[in-house]
């Protein structure tokens, strides 16, 4: 089941939000079990045999916390608990994301033909997972308190708005909201325009740059030109920025709906000027999970120069690999350690010296070039589109259809590129301050026009759902 869906919109979440709000706030056990509910319900409505295997990770990881908790009251370590533990998550993960992904270069690398079958990832499965295993590092680490309530911790892991699609919330961020949340009316209010925000940006920007971005890549590569590619390039960076972060968007909003407040995932990352400012802007809470768990426990940048490169190289590889079961996220993994790791130790003066949009363009261009890894099925079809980008081979600058492409969608270019930014929704707000209903008649009328792009076109994406 979609947010951005008919199904979700007018059937789901009013009957969730009726029957959780007609139960008095006291009452926060009920709640809470109407929310888990609500959540099992939502998570196997696509695919409820998966539904089983959610149910064990969170039973499983709540029982070794308690393991490492108790045996750290006793004088002991835990770590067995924790290595048995991390194991476990990492090889479930592993073996529904990556199995495929390992058979097929094994009988490419040793030229063999053993038969496999490619099994269906479970919706959400590197979310959930990774929110388990930053539970079971913070109890092992004494910088969380153990959940001794085995539902209250399966709510934590399977709260519907951010299942599938993060934030990646860490436990120690709502284990207090999980006993005590305040209702108010201004929350839900604030919960319900970011929704309708996030719902927007989904369903009427993603969705037509998806369109556009399709269109490109219908094209055979004979047939397109360097402009031409590199606008299928754009329509790709807006499309998943709008998808992902209107996603977040709505989860955030949902959240708040529900009296929790989750951290933000976003904020205007294609407005940075260094790729390292960039990475602090996107999938903020995927970019501070690695860093907590993997990146500083490795010794982070207090090590060795070499150390370090190899320390910022590991994280990124891995960063790429969570992304993806292809060779693809590996490289746009690695490019983007290695551009990180350019900007550190060569870039940084020079970058600083240049004006803030040649700045901007420098990171755009790198950002834009990433997406290509990121969007194309294979790594060989993702280096062929970047050689054309670059004028590599017999490929004219523009065509024909390069400019039928620019005429048909100029508009909705330039609406993306300004909408990216921080500006209008901060005109928005200080417009609203002093004229509400200014507020409800914008996102009434994007409700609207959401709701009829819903119910007249057949084409609603959402790419986060693979990882």
């Amino acid at each position: 089941m979609l947010f951005s869906s008919i199904l979700f919109i007018f059937y789901f979440l009013p009957i969730v939000l009726a029957v959780y709000f007609l139960i008095p706030a006291r009452f926060i056990r009920a709640r809470n079990g109407v929310l888990l509910l609500a959540s099992l319900i939502f998570y196997s409505w696509g695919e409820p045999v998966y539904v089983f295997l959610m149910i064990y990770s969170a039973f499983f990881n709540y029982y070794l916390a308690l393991c490492i908790h108790e045996e750290k009251k006793k004088g002991g370590t835990g770590r067995r608990n924790l290595a048995f533990a991390v194991i476990v998550d990492l090889f479930i993960l592993s073996f529904f994301k990556y199995y495929g992904f390992l058979m097929g270069n094994i009988n490419h690398l040793f030229g063999l033909h053993l038969h496999y079958t490619q099994l269906a990832l479970p919706i959400g499965i590197s979310f959930y997972t990774f929110q388990a295993m930053s539970y079971i590092f913070d109890v092992y680490r004494g910088t969380t308190t153990v959940q001794k309530n085995p539902l209250r911790f399966a709510l934590y892991l399977s709260l519907f708005p951010q299942l599938i699609a993060g934030p990646i919330v860490k436990y120690r961020d709502v284990a207090e909201q999980l006993d005590h949340r305040e209702t108010t009316l201004e929350g839900f209010g604030y919960g319900a325009s970011r929704f309708v925000f996030g719902l927007g940006k989904k369903v009427l920007l993603a969705n037509a740059f998806g369109a556009l971005f399709k269109s490109v890549t219908a094209l055979p590569d004979s047939k397109l030109s360097v402009v031409t590619a590199w606008l299928g390039a754009l329509a790709y960076t807006l499309q998943i920025y709008f998808d992902f972060s209107g996603y977040s968007d709505m989860a955030i909003g949902l959240g708040r709906m529900f009296c929790f407040e989750f951290l933000e995932n976003f904020r205007y990352p294609y407005i940075s000027q260094s790729v390292t400012e960039f990475w602090r802007r996107w999938h903020i809470s995927l970019s501070s999970w690695f860093r907590e768990y993997v990146y500083i426990p490795l010794g982070g940048n207090r090590v060795s120069v070499p150390r370090h490169l190899l320390n910022l190289l590991i994280v990124w590889g891995l960063t790429g690999l969570w992304h993806g079961a292809s060779w693809n996220f590996v490289i746009w993994g690695l490019y983007y350690g290695v551009i990180l790791i350019l900007e550190k130790y060569l870039l940084r003066n020079r970058l600083e010296k240049l004006p803030a949009w040649a700045r901007h363009l420098y990171t755009m261009v790198i950002v834009t070039i990433g997406w290509v890894f990121f969007s194309r099925d294979s790594l060989a079809s993702a280096w062929q589109t970047i050689g054309i980008m670059f004028g590599n081979g017999a490929f004219p600058f523009a065509d024909g259809t390069t400019f039928y492409l620019l005429r048909t969608n100029l508009i909705l270019l330039i609406l993306g590129i300004f909408l990216s930014s921080s500006r209008p929704i901060r005109a928005f707000r200080r417009r609203t301050e002093d004229q509400p209903i200014f507020g409800i008649i914008c996102l009434g009328g994007i409700l609207l026009l959401s709701t009829a792009s819903l119910i007249f076109s057949s084409y609603n994406p959402f790419l986060y759902f693979r990882f």
